[in-house]
């Protein structure tokens, strides 16, 4: 393989850089199909995504061009506003080598991986041996119409719960809830019994914030027994999820809450950042969402909070029953795509030097180094390969924001020492058990593909509304009706159809 050479810029946060950043087309000796050499450096440019507040350090960015032989240029997007910017990208062919692409669902994401503006990776995939251990459902998961576009990044499967105030559980003499009615008490107390003991009604039971999936919704809908999007009848009927009972229960809860202040108000309009930041600083005592961000709400409480107990908590039903249990598996375990433009990574030998780049950070040391940082730098390992992070302040700062680059999370040796990360690890895993599919996930649908994320916003827009109390059920009603006449019957029937395709 030639040397791929691109101009090495200065590490960039993709604001108004990303055009200019992510479209760099000062390549110069191009490979023309000759095999990769992985002797030889590349040059290797990402558009990533950054669930932190400010992009890395190149600390870490060095051990990586060194354990890589590449050097790398990133260009983060920040999680916020990944979906206009992925698109505008998208739209503009400003890109990079290496594309993060989470919100497969979205219509210009899937468009342009139906395109053709992508590779087919899933030939090349068993030349690399880490890259060939991704299995065959994995695969198909990931694929859009039998194709798969891309490197699958591998999570577990459900990774959501509630994480509570242990010591504000105490404090007021409350059990750690099992049903839904119990944490609606546990709220209503820990908005109206001062549980931080400071005299001031300043506390409330949830801190959420704007996001139906990620944040509090989705996870309690499926303690109501909403479907994970889509329904399917034994004849193959298809009902979206929002035009069930179970999500109208859903709604009438955050309703409750919302009405009764025992949810942040400005949860509609609150970052993650800012949620955490939040719950860290005693605002308030319930966080719905991955149970392992129980750990970084707990070090993010250090100085300020230093008496938080969490307690994680993924058997909540309406019932209390075990045979009710159930939770959403996000994306069918599938954490998006790293996927490869072919306006950037010319022909097959850039391709297969950068799929090479892909299975080298599924290597142990890899992660090890994307997940903990640099040992005696960021951490320290026993014996037993746990790992315990050393200078939190610094991993935050240069490790933190890779979490999200590692294309596969499980089955690594190292593993966390903090007691709250290897709870939520087990918890985790037990989710596995009751996690609930999206069963039209790898099913086809042109007017989903088309119109979906426009679709959406009409569904998106009156959830939030009715939980606000700015419309009335009837109202919700009539937007779940527009949303059939507006395409989502075509999306119905073609799911439907796309359904009994695969069955036969």
């Amino acid at each position: 393989m030639k040397l791929m050479v691109k101009k090495m810029a200065a590490l960039t946060i993709c604001c108004g850089l990303l055009l200019t950043a992510c479209g760099d087309k000062g390549k110069t000796g191009e490979a023309s199909g000759n095999a990769a050499d992985p002797n030889v450096k590349a040059n290797i440019s990402w558009l990533n995504i950054l669930h932190t507040a400010s992009p890395p350090t190149d600390t870490v960015i060095k051990k990586i061009e060194e354990k890589t032989n590449a050097e790398v240029k990133f260009s983060w997007v920040p999680d916020a506003s990944k979906e206009e910017r992925i698109n505008t990208s998208l739209a503009s062919d400003s890109l990079a080598d290496i594309v993060t692409l989470t919100i497969l669902d979205n219509s210009s994401v899937r468009n342009a991986l139906k395109s053709g503006m992508f590779w087919e990776v899933e030939s090349y995939l068993d030349e690399f041996p880490n890259l060939a251990k991704i299995s065959q459902d994995t695969r198909t998961s990931a694929s859009i119409g039998g194709k798969l576009y891309g490197v699958p990044f591998q999570k577990d499967l459900a990774r959501n719960g509630v994480v509570i105030r242990k010591d504000w559980l105490d404090k007021l003499g409350l059990a750690v809830p099992k049903t839904t009615d119990e944490l609606m008490a546990v709220a209503k107390a820990f908005t109206e019994q001062d549980p931080d003991g400071n005299g001031k009604k300043d506390t409330t039971g949830f801190m959420d914030r704007s996001d139906l999936i990620y944040g509090a919704f989705k996870t309690l809908s499926s303690y109501f027994g909403t479907p994970n999007n889509w329904k399917v009848s034994d004849d193959g009927k298809m009902t979206p999820e929002f035009d069930t009972e179970e999500y109208v229960k859903t709604m009438d809860y955050m309703k409750q809450l919302y009405d009764n202040g025992y949810i942040n108000q400005d949860f509609a309009v609150t970052a993650k950042t800012d949620q955490q930041q939040k719950f860290a600083q005693g605002k308030a005592g319930i966080y719905v969402g991955a149970l392992f961000d129980s750990k970084n709400l707990k070090n993010m409480a250090k100085g300020v909070q230093d008496n938080m107990e969490l307690v994680l908590v993924n058997n909540i039903t309406p019932t209390g029953n075990e045979a009710d249990r159930a939770i959403w598996a996000a994306n069918n375990g599938i954490g998006g795509l790293l996927a490869f433009p072919k306006s950037e990574v010319k022909d097959e030998a850039e391709l297969k030097r950068v799929l090479k780049f892909v299975n080298d950070l599924m290597d142990d040391d890899m992660y090890a180094l994307l997940t903990y940082g640099i040992e005696g730098v960021h951490y320290s390992v026993d014996a037993n390969d746990a790992a315990t992070i050393t200078n939190q302040d610094l991993w935050q700062q240069e490790v933190q924001p890779f979490a999200s680059s590692r294309p596969n999370e499980t089955g690594y040796k190292i593993h966390d020492a903090d007691p709250l990360k290897a709870e939520s690890d087990k918890l985790i895993k037990e989710n596995a058990e009751h996690a609930v599919l999206n069963p039209a996930y790898s099913l086809e649908s042109e007017t989903y593909t088309t119109q979906g994320s426009e679709l959406q916003k009409i569904i998106t827009d009156a959830t939030y509304k009715y939980i606000l109390g700015k419309i009335k059920i009837d109202d919700f009603k009539a937007a779940v009706e527009n949303w059939k006449k507006s395409g989502g019957s075509k999306i119905i029937s073609e799911y439907e159809a796309a359904y009994q395709a695969v069955k036969k």
